[in-house]
């Protein structure tokens, strides 16, 4: 799940069932209709598909056992699926995620000295604020410390994508995730600057707010406090440390081919495929495996770009038109749209 400020808990319910509409129109086109369809790698996508399959139900779990056969995955898709484009009157909103990657260490060292905190156990809502943890020391001593990392900028947008890789001196990398929070309202520190008027809004993004913090010092830091939010994290454990993130459906989530999306219109584990306009254009098959609390909507996804600095940036560039058509198997696509 992007976890952390934009977490959702969602009930196997909603992930599962058929969306609701929430009255937005649903219309079934032909793989005909999906612009870069036949030059798409469909095998990767029935790979990543197969992660999370298993956990559906009905129709999908049927669908699933037949995937598990090895078939030809272009065939599997245009036999078994039709797409549905849901929602379609606007054009849809692509933006990116990733798994940031920090400096750490097990013990408090003159350069590691900034906590990556567990959930405590008397945790309330409301709890400590951001200045009251981090420039007063609450916590401190209280033995919550997963580790400890070297820049306090990259451990608040750790809290912000709410999932991360610490890499340690001695070469071992420990996977975190969001475990909760302090139940303090979430405040932008990007609307700040954008209020103080150092920016503009089309001007900001994460590398932006960093850059800025780092050369104003005192002055950074006093921004951060403007966001009196504060995520605590877990231990996550996968089967190595390349798999991806845990998802919404706590699998591994992959690089280019799972994106965030909002499961009252997109069901967890969905086909989706994507036509992402922009300086950077994309036609390929994903698989709905995550949510956020800022991806609401129809047309609204958000692409996992994988993990470190170079994802980090090619994800916070994007911010993209384009449209997005779920691949829902026949029964349902008929049920969502019955007149076709």
């Amino acid at each position: 799940m992007r976890g952390g400020l934009f977490s959702l808990v969602l009930s196997a319910a909603v992930l599962f069932s058929a969306p609701v509409m929430a009255q937005q129109t649903a219309q079934i086109l032909s793989f005909d209709d999906l612009e870069g369809w036949a030059e798409d790698d469909h095998e990767a996508a029935l790979r990543v598909f197969l992660n999370t399959c298993p956990d559906m139900d009905g129709e999908w779990l049927r669908l699933c056992a037949v995937a598990q056969q090895e078939p030809n995955a272009r065939t599997f898709f245009e036999l078994f699926f039709r797409p549905v484009l849901i929602g379609g009157e606007d054009p849809a909103l692509f933006t990116g995620y990733f798994e940031p990657e920090l400096n750490g260490s097990r013990t408090r060292t003159g350069r590691y000295r900034y906590p990556v905190y567990r959930l405590p156990p008397d945790i309330a809502e409301p709890y400590y604020t951001r200045r009251e943890i981090d420039q007063d020391g609450v916590l401190d001593g209280r033995g919550l410390e997963i580790a400890w990392v070297d820049d306090p900028v990259e451990l608040f947008f750790l809290q912000i994508q709410g999932s991360g890789r610490i890499r340690l001196t001695d070469g071992h990398v420990i996977r975190v995730g969001y475990a909760g929070r302090n139940g303090r309202n979430y405040r932008s520190v990007g609307q700040e600057l954008v209020r103080r008027g150092v920016y503009q809004a089309h001007q900001v993004s994460a590398q932006v707010i960093q850059s800025w913090v780092r050369r104003h010092g005192a002055e950074g830091r006093e921004l951060l406090y403007h966001n009196p939010a504060y995520v605590f994290f877990r231990v996550i454990r996968t089967r190595n440390e390349n798999d991806g993130p845990l998802g919404a459906m706590n699998r591994s989530i992959t690089a280019m081919r799972s994106i965030a999306v909002d499961p009252v219109f997109t069901p967890l584990g969905a086909p989706v495929w994507i036509e992402k306009d922009g300086e950077t254009p994309m036609r390929r098959l994903m698989i709905a495996q995550d949510t956020g609390s800022a991806i609401q909507g129809a047309q609204r996804a958000d692409i996992f770009y994988g993990f470190g600095d170079a994802a980090g940036q090619e994800a916070g560039r994007i911010r993209d038109p384009g449209r997005m058509i779920v691949l829902m198997p026949i029964e349902l696509a008929n049920l969502m749209a019955p007149d076709v």
